[in-house]
């Protein structure tokens, strides 16, 4: 799963991680540290002419349908049937999207009973994108987003069963295209960057979510 998730890229650095064919002024971007389940994130899709563009919206889906905000934990998706559930299955048709990140936590048993969190990053915390899902609801005018998960591999095993989908970037034009079927699309989530995870165990401060600080440093 992936539940709590980092945004520390400048950004320009985030800009240049995708082909926005609109003009983006700079922002006043602090680094998030934590971002959680229901707060606003920058996420990224094709408009109707094709063209990547940039919107802010929910993290935790809200379909089109929906007449009311849903109680079900909708900020992941499982890759493995999402084209079959109905929360999901027409955003994965034709409302694919990229979210940016640098890292996100997992956490394991402590031996005095508490939970230790662990940052998961890329080598050099090199900025990503999640492979994900979006939706606008007219009636209760909101848009939002969700992260597409898999079962965890190599090294992500020796944390948790469950692990995010970061999409390899030579797969982002084919998984926004709305000329990209549902069969392919899905394929193309087999083509990510999770086997090159690294992980270091970070301070417990972060296990509250309403921790906005920089717990990144290797936990002593």
């Amino acid at each position: 799963m992936c539940g709590r998730f980092t945004q520390m890229m400048t950004w320009p650095e985030l800009v240049r991680l995708y082909r926005l064919n609109d003009k983006h002024d700079g922002r006043n971007t602090p680094p998030r540290y934590n971002i959680a389940p229901t707060q606003t994130v920058p996420f990224v899709h094709n408009d109707k002419e094709g063209n990547q563009v940039l919107e802010d919206g929910r993290w935790w889906l809200v379909p089109f349908w929906a007449k009311e905000m849903p109680k079900i934990a909708l900020f992941n998706a499982r890759s493995e049937d999402a084209e079959k559930k109905p929360s999901f299955r027409d955003a994965f048709k034709s409302k694919r999207c990229l979210i940016p990140a640098d890292g996100f936590y997992e956490w394991t048993k402590a031996e005095d009973g508490g939970k230790d969190p662990w940052f998961i990053h890329l080598p050099d915390r090199q900025p990503f994108s999640f492979a994900g899902l979006w939706a606008h609801n007219d009636a209760l005018d909101v848009t939002s987003c969700t992260i597409l998960t898999m079962a965890a591999g190599a090294p992500m095993q020796q944390l948790h069963d469950r692990q995010p989908i970061i999409l390899d970037p030579t797969a982002y034009d084919e998984w926004l295209s709305a000329e990209t079927s549902v069969a392919d699309a899905k394929a193309l989530l087999g083509r990510n960057l999770d086997n090159q995870l690294q992980f270091h165990r970070v301070s417990r401060e972060i296990n509250s979510s309403k921790f906005t600080g920089n717990p990144l440093l290797p936990a002593i």
